[in-house]
């Protein structure tokens, strides 16, 4: 019978390599996760001073999009198209809903209509509850710092639970820009807001799973930090404007 030895015991400098090779493959792997907690980085800040920039230039609730003017003078069409994209275009709702995807929600797609009624709910209640002018720009900066307590949810610092009224926050000002409008308008209006903002948790919270577990703690982490310094940019931008 042929005996076997060991390859440790042919060479004793084999413990050595296999340590070096085990060493050289952990340093492999976090040059790796710094070179991806880098280029996170470097889209964190581009995206935090294009956002900035752009809240600079265009208020977030203070006009309907395409240009469609006053709100009694909506056509139902226009109420349709202006709901569905009022969501969309303004920054701060836009990230509101986009960060649903990487907060870690459990069962994710079970808090889409939750969201929607509250969403709409905010925005039913806005035509009883007027804003004024005066109190506004503090209602904006409420919006802008829901996508700090987001990067909190992140981080668990904050319970999941307050998504649902921060997001009736964002239907309140969402509804507030259609206040004065004809009652056929205002219904294709809602309906446009439901269909955009549906579309879009609809996709969130499809590729949520898939989203973080491509970012991993690390860039979750660093997510929350980024939306977490955009949602105090544009606080203070609402307070000043």
């Amino acid at each position: 019978m042929r005996i076997r030895r060991c390859p440790a015991a042919v060479n004793p400098r084999f413990f050595g390599v296999s340590q070096n090779a085990r060493q050289d493959s952990n340093d492999a792997d976090r040059m790796n996760s710094l070179f991806k907690s880098s280029l996170l980085l470097r889209a964190g800040v581009v995206s935090t001073l294009g956002l900035a920039a752009v809240s600079l230039i265009s208020p977030a609730h203070a006009h309907h999009p395409f240009g469609m003017g006053d709100s009694s003078a909506l056509t139902p069409l226009q109420g349709l198209l202006s709901g569905i994209g009022h969501p969309l275009l303004g920054p701060d709702h836009l990230l509101f809903l986009l960060a649903i995807a990487f907060i870690g929600l459990p069962r994710p797609r079970t808090w889409v209509l939750p969201l929607l009624a509250a969403g709409l709910g905010g925005s039913v209640l806005s035509q009883f509850i007027p804003l004024s002018d005066a109190v506004a720009p503090w209602a904006e900066a409420l919006v802008s710092l829901s996508l700090a307590v987001e990067g909190l949810m992140a981080l668990t610092a904050t319970p999941a639970a307050w998504l649902l009224p921060l997001v009736g926050l964002h239907g309140f000002l969402l509804g507030s820009t259609i206040v004065g409008a004809e009652p056929t308008p205002l219904l294709t209006y809602f309906l446009g807001l439901l269909i955009g903002q549906g579309a879009l948790l609809l996709v969130t919270t499809h590729w949520s799973k898939a989203l973080l577990h491509r970012l991993g703690s690390q860039g979750q982490r660093l997510s929350a930090g980024i939306w977490i310094g955009i949602g105090m940019a544009f606080a203070w931008v609402a307070l000043i404007d």
